[in-house]
């Protein structure tokens, strides 16, 4: 994969910073869509086991409200349970996306697990191990960064948990 220079999203430019190998992809985002994860399959022609979406969630327990990431395969779902039992949580719901987009600093639809305004506790999807290489957002809508598995979990401090289904 070639290293690029940084694109101006802070996603970017976390990856230049770690001297993490990446390749951006850039599509043609059309602004009446939707299901972001099912364009960026359309649009970049890969498997959606490989892409991953970035999910904000607010989990509750006995430590309070917090927000967490779910990072899960476009090809599935978040398991909420799962995710509030893998932060040692009760419960979890989808965060509101006015609140996932003042603590990521991202929009919906291109909210990145890398440079997040505000670092969240994230947890990815075990199958997250089984590619060479992922796609996540890049920041943008219409723009993902393919990159190792073992780098995103890195520069996230992620745990891996059954989160998919």
């Amino acid at each position: 994969m070639a290293r690029r220079q940084a694109s101006g999203t802070p996603a970017i430019d976390a990856l230049v910073r770690a001297g993490v190998r990446y390749t951006l992809h850039d599509y043609e985002h059309d602004p009446a869509q939707r299901a972001f994860g099912d364009e960026t399959v359309a649009a970049l022609g890969v498997a959606p086991e490989r892409v991953f979406k970035t999910l904000v969630a607010e989990v509750s327990g006995s430590a309070g409200t917090r927000l967490v990431v779910g990072l899960v395969p476009v090809s599935g779902q978040l398991n909420l349970k799962a995710l509030a039992a893998a932060v040692g949580a009760k419960r979890a719901v989808m965060a509101e996306p006015a609140k996932a987009e003042r603590s990521s600093g991202f929009v919906v639809g291109g909210i990145s697990p890398l440079g997040q305004k505000t670092g969240l506790p994230t947890v990815a999807d075990e199958s997250v191990t089984g590619f060479d290489t992922v796609f996540v957002s890049a920041g943008r809508r219409g723009q993902q960064i393919e990159l190792s598995p073992h780098d995103l979990l890195r520069l996230t401090g992620a745990s891996l948990a059954p989160i998919g289904r």
